[in-house]
């Protein structure tokens, strides 16, 4: 601890997860809020956050049941949304060494978060602090932003405050970034025209699983290089 804070790089890379994790925290309040709004009791609202703790999967479930979905929906969307952070763990394997209890820590906080702070580091050491202090912190604050939203879930109205648009803000935001490569915007257009088109047919929340899976299945990889081409 004292090397970490005695060594400008590594203080920069823990100030700079903690204020990472603080602001999602923030971010979680909204969660808490929406899931309690779309029937969840305040105890399954936290318990979710303790033991799936993917906030992309969480709000995707949230949302699918409070518009009125099935639970299979919601399951479905929920889980193809997590199956990135299998990805992530092949990419932190290498990095996360020690006994089966730490790895087993490790593997639960895994996430966007904790995975790109570590691999925006060169050194072996700063890589760990950033995806422990990131992990970790996320998942403190994550939790906490949760009880909070659960708590005042009753006494505030999504629609009113604008946080039933949390949940499209979060992917809109994450899904700005790819939109600077072709396949990125052709996987966009491909999406939102399946799910347009199926809207009408099929019950809530399974627009998005036949989106997704076309997604996967009908647009091929590109080249490493594709996206240093892209305009």
């Amino acid at each position: 601890m004292r090397r970490i804070w005695s060594d400008p790089r590594l203080r920069s890379v823990v100030t700079a997860s903690v204020t990472l994790g603080l602001a999602t925290g923030v971010f979680a309040v909204s969660f808490g809020v929406l899931a309690v709004s779309a029937g969840a009791s305040m105890a399954q609202t936290c318990v979710m956050s303790l033991l799936v703790f993917t906030g992309a999967s969480q709000l995707s479930a949230v949302s699918v049941i409070g518009a009125g979905g099935s639970a299979g929906s919601a399951l479905g969307g929920a889980l193809l949304l997590a199956a990135r952070n299998g990805v992530y763990g092949l990419t932190m394997a290498g990095r996360m060494r020690g006994r089966l209890a730490t790895r087993l820590v490790a593997a639960h906080v895994t996430i966007d978060e904790s995975t790109a702070m570590s691999s925006a580091q060169e050194d072996p050491e700063a890589q760990r602090i950033a995806f422990w202090i990131t992990g970790i912190g996320i998942y403190v604050f994550w939790n906490i932003g949760t009880l909070v939203g659960a708590l005042a879930g009753d006494a505030i109205d999504p629609e009113k405050y604008g946080l039933d648009g949390a949940f499209p803000a979060a992917f809109v935001a994450m899904l700005w970034p790819l939109l600077r490569t072709r396949r990125g915007r052709l996987a966009a257009v491909l999406g939102a025209v399946i799910s347009l088109a199926t809207i009408p047919f099929v019950p809530l929340g399974v627009p998005l699983l036949c989106a997704t899976l076309a997604i996967a299945v009908g647009i091929p990889a590109e080249p490493p290089d594709a996206a240093e081409r892209a305009p």
